[in-house]
């Protein structure tokens, strides 16, 4: 090193440079990566939880249409104990007659899970006539 006229270090050797433009281009590459890994990570969480999803509401209608075939509507208000459905949810309905006529029910039918320590849920409510209407 020498210094020039106002008293500023000037390195005379080029050499050692591409060491430095090694390490900044590894800085910015690891960056990036860092930046493509977080959204992996997150789109097969978000996978995960739609699927998890998706099944719940397949097990809700899979219920639902059940109960709807039925002909007699008088069979829809003793509702079973909740049954537990795939490995981790567990399904409930109830029957009630909103327009107290007695020819239709307004069902509602319940899924629920528990993941990381969450409650979660799925509701679905339809109103019939029987016999798949």
């Amino acid at each position: 090193m020498a210094q020039n006229k106002n008293n500023q270090l000037v390195l005379k050797s080029k050499q050692g440079y591409m060491l430095i433009e090694a390490l900044i281009a590894i800085a910015i590459f690891s960056i990036g990566f860092m930046a493509v890994a977080t959204l992996v990570f997150s789109a097969s969480r978000n996978n995960i939880n739609g699927n998890i999803i998706t099944q719940a509401n397949m097990f809700a209608r899979e219920k639902m249409e059940e109960l709807k075939s039925k002909t007699d509507l008088t069979e829809l208000d003793a509702p079973e104990a909740p049954e537990t459905v795939g490995s981790m949810y567990t399904r409930s309905w109830t029957a009630s007659d909103p327009l107290t006529f007695g020819t239709s029910r307004q069902i509602q039918v319940t899924v629920r899970w528990t993941r990381k320590g969450k409650n979660h849920q799925v509701v679905m409510k339809t109103i019939t006539q029987g016999k798949g209407i």
